[in-house]
């Protein structure tokens, strides 16, 4: 069922009954289920909440509760849909008419009727023959390559705008979703700078009396503000060193991975003319006469280095005087927070963790998430480097392939299917920064990590090539599953990714031998 009106079709629908919410593990999903919340607070809708992180969860936590589970979906005949046989007749039935109309005593006038109907089937079948063909390449080209739509935090918050019960608090859900979006490159920069303008305009309506001297908001309230940032890495709860150093887009270009990149980092340092003391300390204990012209010093020095897009628009929130983030600071820590390898809990209660972390009155689940954020973006910076230094990602004629081995260091935090993908797409960054090789420069990857040495299976997971042009779309889904079947690998299409799956250890060698025909 497509919904074209969210309020009509969806939400007044629902607002009468017990509402089902099955949220997937991922930021942009998590900040969509607390606008959703907060609605249905508003208008004391009873629901539960059911947190799936597969396919196979989503199926056993529905079968769970079918009992109670009303379809609304409308009939064909409500929504004015013409079937198949009205739009075209069969073919045997235009035959017979053709025979039983087609007598040779007839006058020559019914002769002439005759021969125009035939000449009006004979089009209305080629019409009908070019409909199918068409309908067969759009469905390919849908079902071929997977990519993102506008961030589904977006369309609830623009739900609640319609409904008038928008708050500042389902605005700043709506930048982390799309923040999301961003940080896993799931949209291209176009799409980004375009959703961007779109809440732009809402963050001026909410938080215009900021400027307005006789309706100034307490220092306690919620304010979000539009701005032009750096693209670094959680530098506001960092030391500028760590996060220059941590960052995928500086990492890349300086290719810190080497001596020549260590060196390329002090220079640019010495351009900008800040102390070691300075750039290696916390980024608040820094002079704050350093910090009052820091954004425009990095964005000199960084295009003379050849990075032109070293600040981005992105959008803050400040609790009070104290607490400041960034949209990007928030997605790294629910992210973190998700995915933690730490074994002190179950996958709902890292989902319930992540989802408290996003609420104003849980900061310290937030800093918290900070923290683990650190822990894997050094982790991530780490496992790229060894991979480069090792020459571990390796060209496989149509596509480039790494492996991390069992016992890498950090190889744990890879585990999880969004830190592998995000890890992946870095991986591809910097190796692209890094080879002289221009065919290689086009070429997808495919990474593998462990997931379970007791089961024998790996996370494998595929990244569309790193090209300025690129649409973002992955066709890696349906390669993997002809691949698979291709060959009678044991492989699970469990992830709402579909290029990510989980394989078994032993068949990964016929499975990457039938990927490499398949691409070729």
């Amino acid at each position: 069922m497509f919904v074209s009106d969210f309020r009509k079709e969806f939400y007044e629908v629902v607002q009468s009954q017990r509402v089902l919410l099955f949220v997937a593990s991922d930021v942009d999903a998590l900040c969509a289920c607390k606008i959703l919340q907060a609605l249905f607070q508003c208008d004391h809708v009873q629901y539960t909440l059911v947190p799936v992180s597969g396919w196979q969860e989503l199926e056993t936590s529905f079968l769970e509760h079918k009992e109670q589970i009303k379809l609304l979906i409308k009939q064909d005949d409500d929504l004015e849909v013409p079937a198949y046989e009205d739009i075209f007749r069969d073919e045997e039935e235009d035959e017979e008419h053709s025979g039983n109309d087609s007598d040779g005593s007839e006058p020559s006038e019914k002769r002439t009727r005759l021969e125009e109907e035939i000449v009006e089937e004979t089009m209305r079948r080629r019409q009908r023959r070019e409909w199918e063909a068409r309908r067969r390449d759009i469905l390919f080209d849908y079902e071929q390559y997977e990519y993102h739509g506008t961030s589904s935090a977006m369309v609830m918050f623009e739900m609640a705008w319609m409904l008038s019960k928008d708050l500042n608090d389902m605005l700043w859900w709506a930048i982390v979703g799309l923040t999301d979006q961003w940080v896993q490159d799931k949209i291209t920069q176009m799409k980004y700078v375009t959703d961007v303008g779109v809440l732009q305009r809402h963050v001026s309506r909410h938080n215009h009396r900021n400027e307005d001297e006789e309706n100034t908001l307490s220092v306690d309230c919620t304010r979000i503000s539009f701005e032009y940032d750096l693209r670094l890495a959680l530098y506001q709860h960092w030391s500028l060193h760590d996060s220059l150093c941590n960052t995928s887009y500086t990492a890349a270009r300086f290719k810190l991975w080497s001596v020549h990149g260590q060196k390329r980092l002090q220079e640019f340092l010495a351009d900008m003319g800040l102390p070691l003391k300075q750039v290696k300390q916390k980024f608040q204990a820094m002079d704050i006469s350093l910090k009052e012209n820091l954004r425009e010093m990095i964005e000199e020095s960084a295009n003379k280095f050849g990075m032109k897009d070293m600040r981005v628009q992105t959008f803050s929130i400040h609790f009070g005087f104290k607490h400041k983030f960034l949209a990007s600071d928030v997605v790294f820590a629910t992210m973190s927070l998700m995915e933690s390898p730490e074994r002190d809990g179950s996958g709902t209660d890292h989902f319930i963790q992540a989802l408290d972390s996003l609420s104003r009155s849980n900061l310290d689940k937030l800093y918290h998430g900070l923290e683990l954020a650190k822990k894997q973006l050094r982790a991530t910076q780490q496992t790229i480097a060894s991979c480069l230094c090792t020459n571990l990602v390796i060209s496989q004629g149509p596509f480039l392939y790494c492996s991390l081995m069992e016992g890498t260091p950090d190889v744990v935090l890879f585990s999880r299917p969004a830190s592998l993908s995000l890890l992946s797409k870095h991986l591809l960054k910097s190796f692209v920064c890094s080879t002289k090789n221009r065919r290689c420069k086009l070429l997808p990857l495919v990474m593998a990590a462990p997931l379970s040495v007791e089961h024998g299976t790996v996370t494998v997971v595929g990244i569309p090539p790193e090209t300025d042009s690129s649409d973002r779309k992955n066709f890696f889904g349906r390669a993997f599953e002809k691949a698979a079947e291709s060959t009678s690998s044991r492989m699970l299409h469990n992830h709402f990714d579909l290029s990510v799956i989980e394989l078994k250890a032993e068949d990964r060698s016929k499975f990457l031998d039938a990927l490499i025909s398949l691409l070729s």
